[in-house]
């Protein structure tokens, strides 16, 4: 799959603690539903016991994203946190297992849906930052990402006449089964129903899926670079602003004209303007781990009680309002993820309103962000359950110190470069959640991957030697990544999740949720 700014990057639009977790997991359950025709009373879900999600499908939103899909919902659904007994409400019976199964990728998700008379399995990972892959079905291993309209054709032969039949209505893959084939046609609209009705005897079945992400593919799609070294030779040293090539990207990606590249990035911008008013308002909810703090700092800021950061307090105050957002099941946009959706809009959001830029700047920052992203997610990985920290807080941090420099008016060699330092500085991260919350230190790491962008923006702009190519960085990530302990990624098996605190707040949480009676909305 090409990686899209708008389906893999900057979003999806969401609510819920963690990207990889809920919004990849209801991105699951919809293809699901779509397997049944949305009829279905009986749902199984697997995890792998040395998986990821054993210890957090629950406090990570795995259940809620995943129920929320089943039931066809969206992931910026204001209803999502009471998903699994909207589910079973609905007639569903659910129940999650633990299993070994020795899946190899650690957010591995097996689903078994059935009625009367029907049953469908599927498997699934979720790649990060609210992306996710079925990679088989009934079975049959195959791809769908949900950037295509997808037909899946059960028949008893070869299939080979289906080809005929079907070509030009899309890319046709044809898997074969010991008694007979399962053809998947990958096509920007479904296939017209005049050619699925004429079937014949040795026609089983036909299951037909809709897209899930908002840039479609399309089997002839090219794009003009996918990493740092391709970019600068495509530039061929006229360091136009990166900006201009995340949109020529964008344009070629998703056949859309610049000025729709545009305003897309601009309907997101207030989105996240939004999130970070309503997070500075105040935000209240039962199930986390830290209170409402964005409302004092900000009080502290005006008074001048702090200390003179400069346009850095601005940045900080608008990094926790988004994460309080997060936390609350508010409406944020995973920028790349979930865990890390506030060091990057608030860096730019912030520095953009001390500048006194409009909404078109910060947009503009935003696109420049989002290749530096594409870079990232076509060669590694925005999961934390993968890379530790260092894919998400790293990640994060790189795209915004290249998008303030761009919002600087440096060039494309300063911006590269500030993505690769920032990124450097950041090797290692490791992620353990604090009581299986993506809330400390995580509220922390996004502090800093904001300040460290900052930093590197400007050394960049004074044209500091990065020494590392950015695409070197990522493959070094990567490598620092496969040497990490599963414990020290996303497990709550090691760091601060197995401190005595941490695991008295996860207990004090749990009480609270069985019916302790509390509702104060935090721990303090």
């Amino acid at each position: 799959m090409v990686v899209s700014i708008f389906n893999d990057v900057i979003g999806p639009v969401m609510r819920g603690p963690s990207s990889s977790h809920c919004a990849a997991a209801l991105r699951i359950g919809r293809i699901a539903r779509d397997i049944m025709n949305g009829e279905f009373d009986d749902v199984l879900v697997e995890f792998d016991r040395n998986g990821s999600l054993p210890g957090t499908h629950e406090s990570q939103g795995s259940d809620m994203g995943l129920c929320g899909g089943l039931l066809g919902w969206d992931a910026a659904d204001e209803r999502l946190p009471n998903s699994p007994q909207a589910l079973r409400n609905s007639g569903v019976r659910i129940r999650f297992e633990i299993v070994d199964t020795g899946d190899a990728h650690p957010n591995t998700y097996r689903l078994t849906l059935s009625r009367p008379g029907k049953e469908h399995t599927l498997i699934a990972i979720s790649t990060g930052g609210g992306m996710m892959e079925v990679i088989a079905i009934d079975g049959v291993k195959l791809s769908i990402s949900g950037d295509y309209f997808e037909t899946l054709i059960q028949v008893r032969d070869s299939g080979r006449n289906w080809v005929t039949r079907l070509h030009p209505a899309g890319a046709i893959v044809i898997h074969s089964l010991p008694d007979g084939a399962l053809i998947q046609v990958k096509s920007s609209a479904f296939i017209e129903k005049p050619l699925l009705s004429d079937r014949d005897s040795n026609t089983l079945d036909v299951i037909q899926l809709s897209p899930i992400l908002p840039v479609l593919s399309r089997p002839d799609m090219h794009v003009p670079f996918s990493n740092g070294e391709q970019l600068v030779r495509y530039d061929n040293g006229r360091n136009e602003s990166l900006w201009k090539y995340a949109v020529q990207y964008e344009m070629a990606r998703g056949r859309l004209s610049e000025s729709e590249v545009i305003a897309k990035m601009v309907a997101i911008v207030r989105i996240l303007r939004n999130s970070i008013a309503q997070g500075i308002a105040g935000t209240h909810y039962d199930d986390r781990v830290l209170g409402y703090q964005s409302g004092g700092f900000q009080k502290k800021m005006n008074a001048g009680g702090l200390l003179n950061a400069g346009a850095l307090n601005r940045i900080v105050l608008y990094v926790t309002a988004l994460m309080e957002v997060k936390s609350s099941m508010g409406v944020i946009v995973a920028a790349p993820t979930a865990g890390a959706c506030a060091a990057l809009p608030g860096a730019v959001i912030a520095m953009a309103e001390e500048l006194n830029f409009d909404e078109e700047a910060m947009a503009r920052a935003m696109l420049a962000s989002g290749l530096i992203g594409v870079f990232i997610a076509t060669r590694w990985t925005f999961a934390a359950e993968v890379g530790g920290c260092q894919a998400e807080g790293g990640s994060a941090a790189s795209m915004a110190a290249a998008a303030l420099v761009t919002m600087a008016g440096g060039t494309l060699s300063q911006a590269l470069g500030a993505a690769s330092m920032a990124l450097q500085s950041m090797l290692g991260l490791i992620c353990d959640p604090v009581a299986n919350r993506v809330e400390a230190p995580c509220l922390g790491k996004n502090v800093m991957a904001a300040s460290n962008a900052v930093s590197c923006a400007n050394m960049a702009l004074s044209d500091f030697d990065s020494v590392i190519p950015f695409d070197e960085v990522i493959e070094a990530a990567m490598r620092v990544s496969a040497q990490m302990p599963r414990e020290l990624r996303c497990t709550a098996l090691g760091g601060l999740s197995t401190t005595p605190t941490s695991l008295s707040i996860e207990q004090k949480l749990l009480a609270r949720k069985t019916g302790c009676g509390t509702t104060c909305g935090c721990l303090n």
